[in-house]
């Protein structure tokens, strides 16, 4: 009987030609629909709770990927029309929602200029005024946050600051005016705001902390030995990032303070998503409407998951279901792996000498029962021991159980990195070695770091790249 420790010690070697085509941009323009429409698209989902204490659970989730740092005038912003949105379901036996929070944005309009006036009007920053479209003093955006809790809604920020886009310096000097004269960490700390009840709460733009060789991996996977030189094809960009700051103590099923240890009880399973209104009317004159109930258009939970797991016929529908559907619905994606066939289908395995059992194995489990061993590991069984969980539901959710340290894929924190560079865990690296190696080697991409380090404190993304000079065009000859 094949067992997934004989894997050749050939993988190791020539690991990096394991990258699948589709499984590399955490969440990024992942599915033909949210491809369409990057203010809803998420990106990817950060949680993890205060190391040593666990006394708050911190997520954050990003949006709208590959934001060209010069992309103005109108530079990206969060969409007033979109529902933002993080889950948090808790212990193991359903992901129905214990908790959730709605973050809606409203963006400030310029004011008018009558049309007889136009001609004489020198103000910078009123609605005829091409500064006024570039820039304007914050709050350009502000967002407001309800928590969602035993069916009863409360806002909790109300019509807090955004962030402002990182521009240049002509426009710190003249429009934002931070302390320092420049856009730095301490200007953006200034949009961090109190939640009513406790913790805080941050939006606007970062770097995009995920880091991947996508020029490599869209080429049918061409990284190996030949790739002399990995590209990490998300450096530079920016994206839009949520931050929220919760109390682990309104978390618990009894709202008291963790307790200390693995226990399935105490263990969220955490997805963020975006959701538009159903009908949407364009009107000639007038603002567009948007009205009905919302609709679910993006959502992400693990990483790679809609990526790489989920088949391209499904990938809208997935988007607009529910992780606790996700058995129901998906669960042959999970269990047998599309990617592991790709590779076989390409002739990896056999490059690489993987014998007939091994690749069964890695395709269908088991006795061809299926990949448990992958549900095993995004339920945190054997995490941070042998038999520590005993989650029964299926779903792309991150878990996080709150009594222990966070350390992927129990949870995935952007503190705690072996470099200032670098999230806690590769992600693309780990997740890979489950699906393709069952976790007995390691298997990654050649892209090991983040351009800009990661900050210890809220918003934890880096600073957003300015547009002035930070944009990905040349020097002029």
């Amino acid at each position: 009987m094949f067992k997934p420790q004989y894997l050749p010690l050939a993988l190791l070697v020539f690991a990096p030609v394991w990258a699948p085509s589709s499984a590399l941009a955490s969440s990024h323009r992942e599915a033909p629909a949210i491809s369409l429409d990057p203010a809803a698209d998420n990106t990817d989902v950060y949680a993890w709770v205060t190391p040593g204490t666990h006394e708050n659970l911190y997520v954050v989730a990003a949006y709208n990927p590959l934001e060209e740092p010069s992309g103005g005038p109108n530079f990206h912003k969060f969409d007033d029309n979109v529902r933002y949105e993080v889950h948090i379901a808790r212990g193991g036996d359903s992901l129905d929602d214990a908790v959730k929070y709605y973050i809606r944005f409203k963006t400030k309009k310029p004011q008018k200029v009558n049309k007889n006036n136009i001609a004489d009007e020198e103000g910078l920053f009123n609605g005829i005024q091409f500064f006024r479209q570039i820039a304007a003093a914050p709050p350009q955006q502000t967002f407001s946050v309800w928590k969602v809790e035993n069916g009863q809604a409360t806002k909790i920020v109300n019509d807090a600051p955004v962030a402002p886009p990182n521009i240049g310096p002509r426009t710190d000097a003249v429009v934002y005016q931070p302390a320092s004269g420049s856009y730095d960490d301490d200007y953006a700390a200034t949009f961090i705001t109190d939640m009513n009840g406790g913790g805080r709460a941050w939006a606007g733009p970062r770097d995009d902390g995920f880091y991947v060789d996508l020029g490599g991996v869209f080429d049918l996977a061409n990284i190996t030995s030949g790739r002399a030189n990995p590209v990490d094809g998300v450096a530079g960009f920016n994206c839009h990032a949520i931050v929220l700051e919760i109390p682990t103590q309104q978390l618990t099923e009894n709202g008291q303070a963790v307790t200390e240890g693995p226990s399935d009880a105490q263990t969220l399973g955490v997805w963020a998503a975006a959701s538009r209104r159903k009908v949407s009317v364009l009107r000639k004159n007038k603002d567009d409407l948007h009205f009905g109930h919302w609709v679910q258009v993006s959502r992400l939970g693990l990483p790679l998951v809609n990526e790489a797991l989920i088949g391209l016929q499904d990938k809208d529908r997935y988007n607009r279901s529910k992780p606790k559907h996700d058995l129901q619905k998906f669960a042959p994606y999970f269990l047998h792996p599309t990617v592991v066939k790709n590779a076989e289908v390409v002739g990896i395995y056999e490059e690489l000498g993987v014998d007939a059992a091994t690749v069964e194995f890695l395709k269908h489990g088991e006795g061809g029962a299926g990949r448990f061993d992958i549900i095993d590991t995004i339920n945190l069984k054997n995490i941070p021991s042998p038999d520590a969980h005993a989650i029964q539901t299926v779903g792309d959710v991150l878990r996080v159980d709150m009594g222990i340290d966070s350390g992927f894929p129990n949870g995935r924190p952007l503190v705690g990195g072996a470099a200032p560079n670098q999230e806690q865990a590769d992600v693309t690296d780990v997740l890979l070695t489950v699906i393709l190696a069952a976790g007995t080697l390691p298997v990654g991409d050649n892209v090991n770091h983040n351009d800009k380090d990661f900050l210890p404190e809220m918003p934890f993304l880096p600073l957003p790249w300015q547009g002035f000079s930070e944009g990905h065009g040349q020097p002029a000859p």
